[in-house]
């Protein structure tokens, strides 16, 4: 096929738009692949599509190697399913939902008093298809011999991102390969796991981007075991961990070996000090070792319980609120206590977390900022009148998993200005409960003992769960089995980004002067380019690229007349075609010339040669 850009539905840009925050978007843009449509949301454009097609095809070909069968579900979807399941609640603000004309109606007064009526959402812009894809198996598969099955479709699936930024990468509309398997055994399940992995990994090397398998957390997804595959990128917004040993996983996902009990009972009693204008890690260490100074070593910031203040937002807008302790060399991360702090105070769902702000803090005076120690809800033995006796507040406490009995600290006291010294956990103190929530560090020995760990960023590509029986019990998913007996289906989702995958290869494929595609998902194996004046050199174009095309080769024919070679030549390395012919003065000599786009190299070949040559170029590079 020979698209020309004379008649390409293509505007190249020399500049990229001033909200493009990264390379991918940026050229993207630049090139004429995609348009901003609205915040997070983009038009594709001729390019655009051929590329995504490209990823689509290869994606189907490993789909079905696998056994899988394609169907497609509609984007816009009754809410019921997913009141069954619990998500329509626990999406919270990250769905898109909306009311039909039949929708129920109710009145509400506004601020200035006046009766208003506004329709109540009873269907939602599907982020996912778990409930849907539960149903129809329910609704056309009879017994176990319909079993195992594979479906999958590639369709459009919508998040009310509340940031969407670096375009393709986090945006409120997005192309996604979702795939569910149904088995009735265990076994099956496993075989459906590793297939689908084992896809994936094809997937990859057939696209030409390296991604990563690592451990990672189910989320809202639910079900037991969970990889994500991440692809490596300064750009990425996932951080994962590596050690030499082989363990990979997802920060979300890494567990801290918690070190052993120690015996506190030759421990002396905690003492409450004044440390006036100690509010910070630093400060107190100061302090603590100006005025208070230990025998052995000088106090660090490993000695100290920080405690920090943190908000949850549920899914159904209930505000709560925890406090999280931490050995004070320590920072948290928001995003990864996010993960995990949801059951620990007993919330169903993805919920918000951030760090309490000042009315958080103003509605619950014994949480003195800077001087907050535990106590908060399980209560501590009588220090004083320093620390509380019972729960104060009933705020749950929560601490790092390096907080184990007998470990001895230095922590706020509860009031302004004082602090408490040899405070041993498990003695003085308890918590409801432990939690991965601090920044992972190179260095963190690896929970499985294979050495240290290696932080990492990398962009986030797919997703496969192993689900389990949630959806199917919710949904009243069950089978016939061989001995005629009801049995409750288990199920397995593959999500793979299709839009994301676009980004992330043009994220880590292109050059000061553009895009480089792979040949596998380039618009075009071939960006073929007549520069002179001479009729005589678009003749000859014009029959090279009908050689090329009878030779199956794509190509994309810069067949304009009346544009500068400068221009072509930029449009041509831009555009990221990964072999660039160019056919111009040379010609008269009998030469054309060949460039690669990846490494630049030229190549002279003769005219009458030029096709058979470009073509197997092209053949040896697929």
């Amino acid at each position: 096929m020979t698209v020309r850009l004379s008649h390409l539905f293509l505007r190249t840009l020399r500049e990229a738009p001033s909200e493009a925050e990264v390379a991918s978007h940026q050229l993207l843009v630049r090139a004429g692949y995609i348009r901003r449509a609205g915040a997070g949301i983009y038009t594709w454009l001729p390019l655009g599509l051929s590329v995504l097609r490209r990823i689509e095809q290869i994606i189907r070909e490993e789909m079905h190697a696998i056994g899988a069968q394609e169907v497609h579900f509609p984007a816009l979807l009754p809410k019921e399913p997913y009141e069954a399941t619990g998500r329509w609640e626990e999406y919270g603000d990250g769905i898109f939902r909306v009311p039909d004309r039949k929708a129920e109606q109710v009145e509400y007064t506004d601020q200035d008093g006046e009766t208003q009526t506004v329709r109540v959402p009873n269907h939602l812009l599907a982020p996912t298809h778990e409930e849907v894809f539960t149903q129809l198996v329910k609704d056309i598969a009879g017994s176990y011999k319909d079993l195992p099955l594979n479906l999958y479709q590639i369709q459009t699936k919508y998040r009310d991102e509340a940031r969407p930024r670096a375009g393709l990468l986090r945006g409120r509309e997005f192309i996604m390969k979702d795939s569910y398997s149904f088995c009735l055994t265990e076994e099956d399940q496993q075989a459906a796991y590793d297939a689908h992995r084992a896809a994936y990994v094809r997937i990859f090397e057939r696209l030409g981007l390296p991604a990563v398998p690592v451990s990672a957390q189910s989320g809202a997804m639910g079900g037991a075991a969970s990889e994500e595959f991440l692809h490596p990128s300064p750009v990425g917004e996932d951080t994962f961990v590596e050690s030499a040993g082989g363990y990979r996983a997802n920060v979300e996902a890494v567990t801290t070996p918690a070190p052993e009990p120690i015996e506190y009972g030759d421990a002396p009693a905690a003492q409450v000090h004044h440390t006036p204008g100690t509010d910070t890690i630093e400060t107190l260490v100061a302090a603590a070792n100006a005025d208070h100074p230990r025998e052995d070593r000088a106090w660090t910031a490993a000695d100290t319980l920080k405690n920090v203040v943190v908000s949850v937002t549920t899914p159904e807008g209930q505000r709560l609120l925890a406090v999280i302790g931490v050995p004070g060399d320590r920072e948290v991360d928001l995003k990864r206590a996010e993960a995990t702090i949801g059951p620990k105070l007993g919330v169903e769902g993805e919920v918000q977390l951030e760090a309490a702000n000042e009315a958080d803090l103003k509605a619950h005076p014994r949480l003195v900022r800077g001087y907050i120690g535990p106590g908060i809800s399980t209560g501590a033995p009588h220090l004083g009148a320093s620390l509380p006796t019972e729960s104060a507040t009933g705020i749950p406490y929560l601490v790092d998993p390096r907080v184990v009995s007998g470990t001895r600290w230095i922590t706020g006291a509860n009031e302004q200005d004082q602090h408490v010294f040899g405070l041993v956990a498990g003695r003085d103190f308890g918590w409801d409960g432990t939690i991965e929530s601090v920044v992972v560090r190179d260095g963190d020995p690896a929970p499985d003992g294979s050495g240290p760990l290696e932080t990492r960023r990398g962009i986030e590509m797919g997703h496969i769960f192993m689900l389990g029986r949630r959806y199917a019990e919710a949904l009243g998913l069950q089978l016939l089995n061989a001995d005629g007996k009801l049995q409750t289906v288990t199920m397995g989702s593959y999500g793979f980004g299709v839009t994301r995958a676009l980004a992330a290869l043009a994220e880590s494929n292109h050059d000061d002067k553009g895009l480089i595609w792979p040949l596998a998902v380039a618009p075009a194996q071939v960006h073929l380019v007549a520069t002179g004046k001479g009729e005589e050199i678009f003749e000859y174009a014009d029959q090279l690229a009908r050689q090329l095309e009878a030779a199956g080769v794509d190509v994309i024919y810069d067949d304009r007349p009346k544009v500068s070679p400068g221009v072509k030549f930029g449009d041509a390395e831009l555009l990221g075609v990964p072999n660039i012919v160019v056919v111009g003065r040379g010609l008269k000599d009998g030469t054309v010339e060949l460039k690669d786009r990846r490494t630049g190299d030229v190549t002279e070949l003769p005219s009458d040669e030029a096709a058979t040559r470009i073509a197997e170029r092209v053949a040896s590079q697929r």
